[in-house]
C-alpha cells in the first residue's frame, strides 16, 4: 500500500496520539486504506471506461485544488489593501468559512456519515477512540489541503504587508476556525439522527444540507451588512447581534493585537473566538460515542416510501413532450431527479441561491439611493442571475447514484435515444427551473411593474436557450449514466465560461432596452433561434 507523504508528516506527532489513548499503527493503516480508496474512482460505463482505459489512478480532489487557488486570488486584496483588519479580516474569513463549509456539506458529509467500515472496523480489536480518531483525522487532512489551496497565497502576500505577527493570528484563526466549522456540522446532524431514522432521516440530512448552503451564502452577506461606509472610511457599529457572527469573531483579534486596540467589544469577540471552538470541541467529544450509535439508523430502509403517480405530472408530460418515447422518458428523469439526494445535495443549493441572489445585488442599490428610485431603474435585468444555475444543474444530470442500471438505455426498445436527452432537460426546466424563475418574475414585476414583463418572457426564451448550449455538457454521455464520484473531473473552467455566456446575453438585452422596439425584435429573434437550435440539437442525437 502506498505510504502517503501525509502520513509520513502525521508521524510527527506519533507520541501525541499516543498519550489520547490512540492505537497509532492501527489508525495509520485505516488512514492509509481510506486515502487509497479516496484516490480511486469507480470505472463508469459506455465511453467513460475508454477515458480511464491506460490512464493512472488520480485524486479529483486533489486535482480540484487547483481552482481553490484561483478561487484564492480574490482574497489577495482583501487583506492587502487597508489596515482596517476588522473589515478586511472578517471578509477574509467569511469568505473562507463560505467556501470551507459549502465544501464540507457537499464532499465530506459522506465521510462524516459513513458507516459502511463499521461492519469490518468493529469486528477488529480496535478501541472506539482509535475509530474515531481515524475519521477525525482523515477529515481534517482534506480540510487542511482546502484550505492551505485557498489562503496560501493571500497569507504570504499579507506577511509581507503586515508582518510574521499577522501571519500567526491568521493561521491560529484558521485553525480555529476549521475546528468550529467540523464541529458545527457534526453537532447539527448528531440532533437530526437523535430523533429520525431511515430513509426519512436520509432526506431531512438532504434537505438540511441545501439549507445550510443556502444560508451561508446569505450569512456572509450579513458580514458586509455590519459595516457602513461614511465619507469613504469604514465604520463599524457596535451591536448585539454582530456576537452571533463568527467571522467577526475571527477577525477581532488582529484589531486587537496589531492595533492594540482595547474596545471592550472586541475583547468579546476574540474570547468567542478562542472559547467557542474549544468549547464545541468538548462538546463533539462527549456526543461522539452517541453520534456514532446513532449513525446505524442511516441502514434502516424502513420509512422508504413509493412514490404515487400524479396526474398533474402525466398533464405536464403530454404538454411537454412529444411522442410516447418522449413522455416515458419524461416520467423517468422525473423520478430520478426526485429521487437522488446527491444530486438534490449539488443543484438545489444552487437553485436556492438563485432565488435570493437578484435581491442581494438590489439590496445594494437600495442602500446607496432608495427604493423608489429602484423601481424606475433597469436592475430588473437581476433575473438574468436565476440562470447562473444552469450551467451546473445541466452538468449535473449525467450522474447518478444508481449509474450502473444506466444498461437499461441499451435493452429499451428504441432505435435513438434523442427523446432521452430531451425530455431530461423539458423536466429541469419544469420542474426546477420554471418554479424559481415564476417567484422571481411575480416579484419582479410587483417592484418595477407590468410594464417588464416583455423583458421577463425574453429572459425566460434565452434561459431556454441557454439550457441547450449548456446541454453540451450531456453530449456523449447518457443521462444518469456516470457515478456522482466522478463529479469532481468535471471542468470547472468550462462551467465559468459557460456562466459568462449569460452575461452577453444579458448585456444584449439591456442594449435593446435603449433602441425603440428593440426588446420585441431582440424576443423574436431568440425565440427563432430557440425553436431552431432545439428541433436542431436533438434531431440527430447518438443511437444506440
Amino acid at each position: 500500500m502506498k505510504d502517503y507523504r501525509t502520513l509520513k508528516f502525521l508521524d510527527l506527532f506519533k507520541v501525541l496520539f499516543v498519550r489520547m489513548g490512540v492505537d497509532y499503527p492501527a489508525m495509520r493503516k485505516i488512514l492509509a486504506v481510506k486515502l487509497t480508496m479516496d484516490g480511486r474512482r469507480t470505472p463508469t460505463i459506455f465511453n467513460q471506461q475508454a477515458k480511464k482505459k491506460n490512464k493512472p489512478e488520480e485524486n479529483g480532489f486533489m486535482k480540484s485544488l487547483g481552482m481553490y487557488v484561483l478561487l484564492s486570488l480574490i482574497l489577495i486584496p482583501i487583506v492587502i489593501f487597508g489596515k482596517n483588519y476588522l473589515y478586511q479580516m472578517a471578509i477574509f474569513y467569511g469568505i473562507v468559512m463560505f467556501l470551507v463549509m459549502t465544501s464540507m456539506i457537499s464532499d465530506f458529509s459522506n465521510v462524516l456519515l459513513d458507516i459502511r467500515d463499521k461492519g469490518i472496523l468493529l469486528t477488529k480489536p480496535l478501541s472506539k477512540k482509535t475509530i474515531s480518531t481515524a475519521k477525525t483525522v482523515h477529515i481534517s487532512i482534506y480540510l487542511f489541503f482546502l484550505t492551505i489551496a485557498l489562503t496560501a497565497a493571500p497569507l504570504i502576500i499579507g506577511t509581507f504587508r503586515h508582518g510574521i505577527l499577522f501571519l500567526l493570528l491568521a493561521l491560529i484563526g484558521l485553525i480555529l476556525l476549521n475546528l468550529f466549522i467540523v464541529v458545527l456540522t457534526a453537532i447539527i446532524y448528531y440532533f437530526i439522527l437523535r430523533f429520525f431514522d431511515g430513509e426519512k432521516l436520509k432526506d431531512i440530512i438532504n434537505y438540511v444540507q441545501i439549507g445550510l448552503s443556502i444560508s451561508i451564502a446569505v450569512g456572509y452577506q450579513v458580514v458586509v451588512r455590519a459595516f457602513n461606509f461614511v465619507d469613504m472610511e469604514i465604520v463599524f457599529s457596535p451591536s448585539w447581534w454582530q456576537f452571533l457572527i463568527p467571522p467577526i469573531w475571527f477577525a477581532a483579534p488582529f484589531e486587537l493585537v496589531l492595533r492594540h486596540d482595547t474596545r471592550f467589544y472586541l475583547v468579546g469577540f476574540s474570547c468567542l473566538a478562542v472559547v467557542i471552538p474549544i468549547i464545541s470541541i468538548v462538546i463533539y467529544n462527549r456526543m461522539m460515542p452517541s453520534f456514532e450509535q446513532n449513525l446505524r439508523k442511516l441502514t434502516n430502509q424502513s420509512g422508504e416510501s413509493k412514490r404515487r403517480e400524479n396526474r398533474w405530472e402525466n398533464w405536464i408530460a403530454g404538454v411537454v413532450c412529444k411522442g410516447t418515447e418522449e413522455k416515458i422518458f419524461f416520467r423517468f428523469a422525473d423520478n430520478m431527479m426526485r429521487n437522488e439526494r446527491e444530486f438534490r445535495l449539488k443543484v438545489y443549493p444552487a437553485l436556492g441561491m438563485a432565488l435570493v441572489f437578484p435581491f442581494i445585488m438590489m439590496f445594494n442599490e437600495i442602500q446607496m439611493n432608495s427604493f423608489a428610485h429602484l423601481a424606475v431603474t433597469k436592475w430588473y435585468l437581476a433575473i438574468y442571475m436565476a440562470s447562473l444555475m444552469i450551467p451546473n444543474a445541466v452538468a449535473m444530470l449525467k450522474y447518478s447514484g444508481k449509474y450502473k442500471g444506466a444498461w437499461v438505455y441499451k435493452t429499451a426498445p428504441v432505435a435513438n435515444l434523442a427523446p432521452l436527452y430531451s425530455a431530461t432537460l423539458k423536466v429541469f426546466i419544469v420542474n426546477l427551473f420554471f418554479p424559481i424563475f415564476f417567484i422571481l418574475s411575480l416579484i419582479f414585476i410587483i417592484i418595477f411593474g407590468v410594464k417588464i414583463i416583455p423583458d421577463i418572457l425574453l429572459v425566460f426564451v434565452i434561459s431556454i436557450l441557454y439550457t441547450v448550449i449548456c446541454s453540451n455538457y450531456l453530449k456523449g454521455t447518457l443521462p444518469f449514466s456516470e457515478s456522482f464520484e466522478d463529479a469532481q473531473q468535471s471542468g470547472g473552467l468550462k462551467l465559468i465560461l459557460a456562466m459568462l455566456l449569460i452575461a452577453v446575453f444579458a448585456g444584449i438585452h439591456y442594449a435593446a432596452t435603449l433602441v425603440p422596439y428593440g426588446v420585441p425584435i431582440y424576443f423574436i429573434v431568440m425565440l427563432a433561434v430557440t425553436i431552431f437550435s432545439w428541433k436542431r440539437a436533438y434531431k440527430t442525437v447518438w443511437n444506440l
